[in-house]
């Protein structure tokens, strides 16, 4: 039921009346409890509040936290308890045991089915049909789901323990427990053991944990949880001398690394002066090859983009893996066992990283990059010091050496729309192109079925983009898909990213302001030119006005610019605006889109 985001359409302080309906009406659908766990989970005094919810597949739910967490829901006029409950009071449900590989399966959705269920020495706990129980794990008396039977526990030993046992309503690891302070599946001991005639199987995911479990989901929380049970910790023992060694090597490097003992700074220094022994040991041709691949996977993950292919290999090279190279280092591919840039792709085309076909007579280019590559995915950005970022000054000789750069409008995930986004991995404060930000819509409306089935032309606007994307007071239903783009991007905050040739990206938050060229009268008759906001582009004012104070033969001053937060601004005497276009739009390549006041220009005499 909580798997999917859900919508919260108010919170409030419970009420002295409510808190006292709810504690009737958990004392009767939990007859199991005292009157002492009745109030360790309901209390007097300590903060309490009601949330009413609108779940992903249009149930309305009402949920009492205390504190921070959720400690039950009511859902068609029944009280359930949560996992936060849960742990407080192990004992208040029936509970079925099941594998711990299981555990993935319910976090998923799934519902508890028969197979899955291990009977105790006992047999199984009495259950009638239709009645609230809690699912653990074998190893752990910690519940991990609630949900209600379909059978009663004498129909599931008649019909073989075969078909669905228990239907899941929530589960450790879902939204709703993640609307908590997201605590650690705690660790309780449990006097149920591994059934006789099955031997888990270390290897096979029998014993699979609840911290493999968290990772494959992508849940914030690490759990504690080791479910391994007691036989095989005594097979291990038994591996023989052979594996006690090797067990005692572990723990003198595990000393080692933290440093146990009187002696722990000189083990501390051995082992780093080991690591550089071992460092100096590769060879020069094996240290660029991993330079190479080192920057080639940093270039692809952070600074090409799907909009920039087909990109040609020569400026893969110098516009994106030079600038991803440590700053102590070069790349020199002569040093390399490669020799050849094109044998280095064709390498990298061999490992199903990158396609590399040759759009011209004797150039090739880099037409398709496998995003979804494992080892792209699973490569993480060295925090490495990158060689200084300088925008090149413009020249005062025969014209400016000053190439512009390549503005790109992106958008920053605000808020608002984080849970929306946070269905993809992605966080607040994330910038994302025009283009990624549709890829994204679409891959969600086909992901979720929200296109209505009548007109293509419209989606059905879920509760988490209802949530996201509605105006105060507006019941929204419906969207066109070019309405759906408009209104997310509406949302977002603006910010831009400049891409200077040989550079790493630069991300300015905020909108893009342009170079603004203002003409201002002084006393008497005589003008001025300020230009502000050079350095939004890269562009040092003392160079700038160097090079105009040359072109106009005029004095020029730099300046704190003048009601302006930061930034300076650069003054010419006159009105110099058609030199000041000129240099900037037909010289130096800066888009006139970025550059305003170019129509205060003086008007020729005739």
């Amino acid at each position: 039921m909580f798997q999917k985001p859900f919508r919260v359409k108010s919170k409030t302080v419970i009420r002295g009346s409510d808190r006292r309906k709810l504690r009737a009406d958990v004392g009767k659908a939990l007859p199991s409890l005292t009157e002492d766990q009745l109030q360790e989970l309901v209390p007097i005094k300590e903060d309490m509040s009601t949330m009413k919810l609108y779940t992903h597949a249009g149930k309305n739910v009402t949920v009492y936290c205390l504190g921070n967490n959720p400690v039950f829901f009511e859902l068609d006029k029944n009280v359930f308890p949560t996992v936060y409950s849960l742990w407080r009071v192990p004992d208040m449900l029936p509970c079925l045991t099941t594998w711990p590989n299981v555990l993935k399966n319910l976090c998923g959705g799934a519902d508890l089915m028969l197979p899955g269920v291990i009977e105790g020495a006992d047999g199984l706990p009495v259950i009638d049909k239709n009645k609230l129980c809690s699912i653990s794990l074998l190893g752990n008396r910690a519940p991990v789901a609630v949900g209600r039977t379909t059978m009663s526990s004498a129909q599931m030993a008649e019909c073989g323990m075969r078909g669905k046992g228990v239907t899941v309503l929530h589960t450790y690891l879902d939204q709703l427990w993640e609307h908590g302070d997201r605590t650690p599946l705690p660790t309780m001991a449990t006097q149920q053991s591994c059934p006789e005639g099955h031997v888990p199987d270390l290897d096979s995911g029998d014993t699979a944990s609840v911290e493999q479990v968290q990772k494959e989901l992508g849940a914030v929380a690490s759990s504690t949880t080791d479910t391994v049970p007691i036989e095989n910790l005594v097979l291990e023992d038994n591996l023989g001398n052979e594996g006690g060694l090797e067990k005692e090597n572990d723990l003198d490097e595990k000393n080692t690394e933290v440093g146990i003992g009187d002696d722990g700074d000189r083990c501390e220094e051995e082992e780093g002066e080991t690591r550089e022994e071992e460092e100096d040991q590769v060879s020069p041709v094996d240290q660029m090859d991993s330079l190479l691949y080192q920057c080639f996977l940093h270039a692809l993950k952070t600074n090409v983009k799907k909009t920039d292919l087909p990109l040609l290999t020569s400026k893969l090279l110098r516009g994106h893996m030079q600038p991803c190279c440590p700053a102590e280092k070069s790349l020199d591919l002569k040093k390399s066992s490669y020799k050849k840039l094109s044998k280095f792709l064709q390498a990298m085309q061999a490992q199903g990283l990158i396609q590399v076909k040759e759009l011209s007579k004797g150039v090739e280019s880099v037409v398709g990059v496998n995003w979804g590559h494992v080892e792209l995915k699973s490569f993480e950005v060295p925090d490495v010091e990158l060689p200084a970022a300088e925008v090149p000054d413009p020249g005062t000789g025969a014209g400016p050496t000053y190439q512009p750069p390549e503005v790109v409008e992106m958008y920053s995930v605000t808020g608002n729309l984080s849970p929306l986004f946070r269905t993809a991995g992605i966080r607040k404060g994330h910038a994302l192109s025009g283009q990624e930000v549709r890829e994204f819509l679409t891959q969600y409306v086909k992901e979720n079925e929200l296109m209505d089935p009548n007109n293509r032309r419209f989606i059905v606007v879920d509760p988490l983009l209802c949530d996201a994307l509605r105006q105060k007071g507006e019941n929204l239903t419906h969207l066109t898909w070019e309405d759906l783009f408009t209104r997310c991007c509406d949302k977002m905050s603006p910010c831009a990213q400049l891409i200077f040739p040989g550079q790493p990206p630069v991300l300015k938050n905020g909108k893009l302001e342009p170079v603004d060229v203002q003409v201002q009268q002084r006393s008497g008759n005589k003008k001025v030119t300020l230009i502000y906001n050079l350095e939004g582009f890269g562009i040092r004012p003392d160079s700038f006005a160097h090079l105009l104070q040359l072109r106009v033969q005029a004095s020029t001053a730099v300046n704190p610019a003048v009601n302006r937060k930061t930034g300076m601004q650069v003054m010419v005497q006159g009105n110099q605006v058609n030199t000041v276009a000129k240099l900037l739009i037909d010289e130096m390549k800066l888009p006139k889109k970025f550059v305003q006041g170019v129509e205060k220009a003086a008007k020729k005499k005739r």
